[in-house]
């Protein structure tokens, strides 16, 4: 029987560090794909040395998959005029790459696959409904300009797929109750964190590595680090974040800022309108492996998002033993423990600033090992692991049925 044909189809160079959980679950994907499928990536070239349009055979962690770049695109952390979704669906106009399995993750470019054999997955990350009915600029998605529009597109494109996976239980009544017909093809999907990249030190070592870091940065060595990952983006907030540092007060405890995006520059400038320039660092991107020595020695994770699915980096950061202060967004306020977080009322900074005094404050009441308890079934091979087995047994099925017939 010859290998399954996984096609993966999304607007990344995984070999590029790129920020976002679509990326993290595409890797995810790759890395634990078991040997008996065969995987492809259709993505983007991050430099002009790549041949576009073309097939290579590449590896990527640890795993050899074929490769097929659309286009150039060098940096997609950051937004041109044309979205790059809207690139990325063009340039598979006149193209057809099917295969046995397709993962999607935007609903546009399966305009072009629609009559493309094989069957076709869907992966909702945010909650749909929150992103379209937003009416401030927070949103910061096209089509909240055009939500009718969206939804037609939607209704239009979502029959094609044997399988909705989402990580927001919102998302998933939303498609539940708008498709009924589609009811049994639509479930949730636990994000996952790669537990060979994500776990805890021993209290020595983290402390450790905490003084270290300071020293690292020029910081007293008694400071006490929250972390923020993710792109500079509306979506996240991030001026409220730096707000809330300021509300905050305390020069001891210094925010570091992994991630790069369009807000960049304002975030900058917000810190240097509050005076916080010795308060808080801005790291850019960072590398994964990077990014969980972080987690290991901050002593917590914020998030001030206006919207969200369940975000890679909260299961990361409890996975590190490192607990969460959020917002009231996506699926972290159903997952966290009293012991593992704080759920922020209100969006502001003095609320957010409360929070994180709070956990920062009073380790002893965020042990470790209830963070770590909080992410274990999140594991990512577990979780994978068993999406692919559900493929292989519908691929043997259908194997099975053809040579029958």
């Amino acid at each position: 029987m010859r290998k399954p044909v996984l096609t993966i189809f999304y607007q990344f160079n995984p070999w590029q560090t790129s920020i976002g959980g679509i990326q993290t679950l595409i890797n995810t994907f790759i890395k634990y794909a078991p040997q008996e499928f065969e995987v492809r990536l259709v993505g983007t070239a991050s430099d002009r040395s790549q041949t576009l349009g073309q097939w290579q055979k590449a590896e990527f962690a640890g795993r050899e998959i074929s490769f097929l770049p659309l286009f150039l695109l060098e940096n997609d952390d950051f937004r041109g005029l044309i979205p790059t979704t809207i690139k990325y669906t063009a340039a598979l106009v006149g193209r057809n790459y099917a295969s046995d399995f397709m993962h999607f993750y935007r609903i546009e470019p399966t305009i072009v696959t629609r009559h493309w054999q094989g069957e076709k997955t869907l992966f909702i990350q945010n909650d749909i409904q929150a992103q379209i009915a937003a009416k401030d600029d927070k949103n910061a998605i096209l089509w909240r300009k055009f939500p009718a529009a969206y939804f037609a597109l939607e209704k239009a494109l979502v029959s094609q797929f044997q399988q909705i996976y989402s990580c927001n239980t919102e998302s998933m009544k939303l498609y539940q109750q708008r498709y009924p017909h589609l009811q049994d093809r639509v479930a949730f999907l636990k994000n996952t964190f790669d537990e060979e990249i994500f776990y805890p030190l021993s209290p020595d070592k983290r402390e450790q590595g905490r003084r270290e870091l300071a020293t690292r940065l020029g910081l007293d060595e008694n400071t006490r680090f929250i972390m923020f990952a993710g792109r500079l983006h509306p979506q996240k907030d991030p001026i409220l974040l730096i707000r809330s540092i300021a509300a905050l007060g305390e020069s001891n405890i210094h925010l570091l800022m992994a991630g790069n995006g369009e807000l960049a520059d304002s975030v900058r400038a917000e810190i240097t309108q509050l005076g916080l320039e010795k308060r808080v660092t801005m790291l850019g991107a960072v590398q994964q492996k990077a990014l969980a020595d972080l987690h290991r020695v901050c002593q917590a994770l914020v998030l001030t998002s206006a919207f969200e699915g369940l975000p890679f980096v909260v299961l990361e950061a409890l996975a590190c033993g490192t607990p969460i202060v959020t917002t009231k967004a996506g699926e972290t306020p159903q997952l966290l423990s009293s012991n593992s977080g704080i759920v922020c009322e209100e969006r502001t900074p003095d609320c957010i600033a409360h929070a994180l005094h709070q956990v920062v404050m009073n380790p002893e009441s965020y042990p470790t090992s209830a963070c770590v308890r909080t992410a274990q079934p999140y594991a990512a091979r577990t979780v994978i692991n068993e999406v692919y087995k559900k493929m292989w047994q519908r691929w043997e099925t259908k194997s099975l049925v053809a040579a029958t017939c």
